[in-house]
């Protein structure tokens, strides 16, 4: 028997030997084709002049136009200027809190404080976006928010913050790091508990405090998987969810609140321009891409830690 037929029979028989995990993985791999490989046909009618009636392969081949159109709108420089600053801003002060919320749980001695605390944590998270912004309103309303209430005690103006073009981004980013912390520190909490405990035990011998085991330990352990899950939020960059943009969103804060993602909506959805809102949208997905790409080699020349 050949070295590579022994080879093929070996890996049948890993196969066969896991074959009930492959068949438990059959079921995402179909939903992947279907649901995410099988729609890139669609990106074709970037590059056409789409009609319904055509089909995409009947409809005319027209090239980059619409990519010209986009990059000449007037929206452009305002959507991809909010998108970023938004996703940039979110970066910088929403990606630490997850790791300092981290580092505070492991370092609460008593068990059921810590365990109530993460939970009240990560809860909000499973919270629609329907929810988050209907709690922002209630807080922040101009006649009945709490918000606005104590600003009256202390003789300070009552504000619209929904209907400020200089609110909406903070509003969002704080919102977000509310929504999210608790839940993106999961995965810090799973690399701490990780960290071998007698590194502590050793430190303590030597003498050294909370915040020298933190600084020394703790960080050096999980920085890692830091690494990696700032590589994957670089990847994100240039994308913003629109429902919590829509729903917070209206025609007095537009300017600031105006993204990608909405702007696709608008065009594609509302005013029915597929081709023009597909063309958008690979424009995005190759900017992320990218930045991706550019973060990854970046990480890798710096401290070797990368994607692949």
């Amino acid at each position: 028997m050949s070295s590579n037929q022994a080879k093929k029979d070996s890996i049948w028989k890993r196969i066969l030997a896991c074959r009930e995990l492959y068949l438990m993985l059959l079921l995402p791999v179909i939903w992947y084709i279907l649901f995410l490989y099988t729609p890139m046909y669609g990106i074709m009618i970037a590059f056409k002049d789409y009609r319904a009636a055509r089909g995409i392969w009947g409809s005319e081949w027209i090239g980059l136009e619409h990519f010209k159109r986009f990059f000449s709108s007037f929206y452009f420089g305002r959507i991809v200027g909010n998108t970023l600053t938004i996703n940039i801003l979110s970066l910088l002060f929403g990606f630490p809190f997850p790791i300092f919320l981290a580092l505070l749980l492991g370092e609460l001695r008593n068990g059921k404080f810590r365990k109530v605390l993460q939970n009240v944590a990560y809860i909000p998270h499973f919270l629609s976006a329907v929810i988050v912004v209907s709690i922002m309103q209630l807080i922040l309303n101009p006649n009945t928010g709490v918000y606005n209430m104590i600003r009256q005690w202390f003789g300070l103006p009552v504000t619209n913050y929904f209907a400020s073009v200089g609110a909406f981004k903070p509003m969002y980013i704080i919102s977000g790091i509310w929504q999210n912390m608790g839940w993106d520190a999961i995965l810090y909490i799973a690399a701490l508990a990780g960290i071998d405990t007698t590194l502590y035990e050793a430190a303590s011998i030597d003498g050294a405090g909370r915040l020298q085991k933190i600084w020394h330990i703790s960080l050096p352990g999980i920085s890692s998987t830091i690494t990696i899950m700032l590589l994957l939020r670089c990847g994100q960059i240039m994308n913003i969810g629109y429902e919590k943009v829509l729903l917070m969103q209206n025609s007095l804060n537009q300017a600031s609140s105006d993204v990608i993602s909405t702007y696709v909506y608008r065009v594609g959805i509302l005013e029915g321009n597929f081709d023009y809102s597909t063309a958008i949208s690979l424009f995005n997905s190759v900017c992320n891409i990218l930045l991706l790409l550019l973060a990854n080699a970046i990480a890798k020349r710096v401290n070797g830690t990368s994607l692949w």
